[in-house]
């Protein structure tokens, strides 16, 4: 039975649609009313506000803080400064993805965790023989996500004026009605955004504080079938999804590593030993069979599949999550699709597929399966670059 997050009296009352679902054991709001388009626009033209509270959390402190996080990440945490945050993924020893997520440096010897799947037993086992402690805060840290143009506006309006200046990827403390808080430069829309994280305790007032601040910025709260359209536009894999954690896959042909699903320029091969190095080093010589793409889905033929049966075009409010084949231009199976969405800013039919490394060149024409009235047919489709969408706001 799922939990109610510190915000809950707060998102409740907003909540007209009631559409909620269970996201790591806690309520979490799909979309505030029946359709999404309100809140996938704040996110893109003002602001929209989020509540990720049940994101894991993990504080790993002591002088082998550091040495053990580079030993377990994909990246050189040894290089992370104080007061910065960084986009990392963990493998298993044959360099099969377990997770992605963030390490912040809160202090000298003091790192915080961020995953979407429990990490805590996977670090315990790995952190023996190191002088370190672990704290599990996930239950004890809430945290709101404010996410579009006019983010930076609400949250330093919340703050007095204090993060205006905050860089990307950074993180500083602050006070927002009293209470101390943690705001980083971060999210999951592809958009400039910040995390503001707190004590449970703090929360509602909090959460106050930020929407009267940002009811002159146009800000709106946001469930997670808008988040969902803005992370494909950004290109964003999501665990469970366009990937499966190694730890829990039966089959291996379901397991993925970072070259495979775009994210190789994090793998770090030069430095001391780390978890997966063996087997990243040996696929980086003799590269992977499968990569992730996007895919702009041709909307033509996909309205001419329905019109022949009189019917518009099947469009997802808050994107799709169900694997679909993608072929070549013979009929020959070459991946899937994993996730997608109509895009209302781009005008445009997206997708993450992964497909075999000969058929990834920007370019490349697939086809597509789409199923209208129970019969599977195949549209065209095109390889190209992610992200779809790329603001240069996001990073000044």
């Amino acid at each position: 039975m799922p939990i109610a997050t510190p915000f809950h009296p707060r998102t409740l009352a907003r909540c007209t649609s009631l559409f909620y679902k269970d996201w790591a054991g806690y309520h979490a709001v799909r979309s505030y009313d029946t359709s999404a388009d309100r809140e996938y626009f704040a996110f893109r033209h003002a602001c929209g506000l989020i509540d990720v509270t049940p994101l894991y959390k993990y504080d790993v402190r002591g002088e082998d803080a550091a040495r053990f996080l580079a030993r377990v990440m994909v990246r050189d945490i040894m290089k992370l400064k104080l007061r910065q945050v960084m986009y990392v993924c963990w493998c298993d020893d044959d360099g099969h993805m377990i997770d992605d997520g963030t390490v912040s440096r809160l202090g000298d010897d003091h790192y915080r965790v961020t995953s979407s799947e429990p990490a805590w037993h996977w670090l315990a086992r790995n952190a023996r023989g190191m002088r370190i402690t672990m704290n599990d805060v996930s239950d004890k840290i809430a945290a709101l996500s404010i996410q579009g143009p006019t983010s930076r506006d609400t949250v330093d309006a919340a703050c007095g004026g204090d993060i205006r200046e905050l860089k990307f990827f950074r993180l500083t403390t602050t006070k927002i009605e009293g209470a101390d808080v943690i705001v980083s430069r971060t999210g999951y829309t592809g958009d400039l955004g910040y995390e503001i994280w707190m004590k449970n305790d703090d929360a509602l007032r909090v959460y106050d504080a930020v929407t009267a601040a940002g009811r002159a910025y146009g800000l709106e709260p946001a469930g997670l079938d808008a988040m969902d359209v803005t992370r494909v536009e950004a290109g964003f894999i999501l665990n469970g999804v366009d990937y499966y954690p190694s730890l829990r896959c039966l089959i291996p042909s379901r397991k993925s590593t970072p070259y495979e699903l775009g994210l190789g320029w994090m793998v770090k091969l030069q430095r001391d030993r780390f978890m997966g190095r063996e087997a990243l080093l040996r696929e980086s010589q003799t590269g992977s069979i499968r990569k992730l793409v996007g895919l702009e889905v041709d909307w033509d033929e996909t309205e001419a599949l329905f019109r022949a049966h009189g019917l518009p075009p099947e469009v997802h409010p808050g994107g799709w999550r169900d694997a679909r084949p993608v072929y070549d231009t013979r009929g020959a199976f070459i991946g899937q699709a994993t996730s997608g969405a109509w895009s209302p800013l781009l005008k445009k039919n997206l997708a993450l597929a992964t497909l075999k490394s000969e058929f990834t060149a920007p370019g490349t024409i697939v086809r597509f399966e789409v199923t209208v009235e129970y019969e599977r047919r195949a549209v065209k489709a095109t390889v190209v670059e992610t992200p779809f969408f790329n603001p240069e706001r996001k990073r000044t």
